[in-house]
């Protein structure tokens, strides 16, 4: 595997869903040029095999793993306290943690469980991270997205997806507000040296969606005709976290290796500036960048 391109030895790098899919590839990408990597996983089974993976492949490698439900307000407070304690700097934050469910469910805060790990976890984390961010700059926000953004609207009537309720409309919208967070993001962080992009990695011939049993039959068969592998999307999503020619790049939407324009939806800055307000009011912050 060849070395990432601006990687630097000092750069501390942390991944939410870095251990397994694409976020363990591109960690163990990013481990060959020796970087401190923080991963976050919600199961420890996943993270004690990740870990023995990546210094298997990487025995130098600097890496540590903390265990937290990012569907959980609490469990992302807790967690942001911990990293904030023990991280000098975040030189980049890849938001990557997701999933898609075949039911609707509540968190322990009442909210949609999708919306909750795939939306929320990005807002609250990035937010209560935001002083070791700034102290970093130059750094980077990543947020990894989806294509399927395209297919989403937002319905702010009904953010909690209580009205005809399905597992793929759930998912593109959340993937809707992971594109417009990451472009209301870019717009307050102009002039601090932060940039904030979001990237869809294609289709991943990964494990997700496999947990979706008979339903996500048709999903799963997709993946294996035309999926990528792990590795071919780490490549990309390595290379916008780490390459120089891509340190000022802001607010665009990236395919791959490429920045490609959103959905029109996913273009409208006074929706990216609700959808901020209602996240602040659903996570009880009292402070954002």
């Amino acid at each position: 595997m060849p070395p990432t391109r601006g990687l630097t030895a000092s750069q501390t790098i942390l991944i939410t869903g870095g251990t397994s899919g694409i976020g363990l590839a591109t960690a163990e990408r990013l481990a060959v040029a020796g970087a401190h990597l923080v991963l976050i996983s919600h199961n420890p089974l996943h993270g004690n095999a990740a870990q023995n993976y990546l210094q298997r492949r990487t025995p130098h490698a600097d890496i540590t793993i903390h265990r937290a439900d990012l569907s959980s307000l609490d469990e992302i407070k807790r967690l942001a306290e911990v990293l904030n304690r023990t991280l000098a700097k975040i030189d980049v934050l890849i938001n990557n943690a997701g999933a898609i469910f075949t039911r609707r469910e509540l968190t322990a805060d009442g909210l949609e469980r999708t919306f909750a790990l795939n939306h929320m976890s990005y807002f609250v984390l990035t937010n209560l991270l935001r002083e070791r961010l700034l102290q970093s700059a130059p750094s980077r926000i990543i947020n990894v997205a989806s294509e399927m953004h395209r297919l989403a609207k937002l319905d702010f009537s009904d953010l909690q997806n209580s009205i005809h309720f399905t597992s793929w409309k759930a998912y593109s919208r959340s993937k809707l507000c992971n594109v417009l967070f990451a472009a209301e993001l870019a717009r307050r962080l102009r002039g601090t040296g932060v940039t904030a992009n979001s990237f869809h990695p294609g289709l991943v011939a990964s494990r997700f969606g496999d947990d979706r049993g008979f339903s996500g039959l048709g999903f799963r068969i997709l993946k294996i005709l035309f999926g990528i592998s792990p590795r071919s999307a780490a490549a990309a999503l390595a290379n916008l976290a780490t390459s120089p020619d891509l340190g000022k790049r802001t607010g665009e939407y990236f395919w791959g290796h490429f920045s490609v324009w959103p959905s029109r939806t996913a273009r409208d800055a006074s929706l990216a500036r609700r959808l901020w307000d209602e996240s602040v009011m659903l996570s009880g912050l009292k402070s954002t960048f």
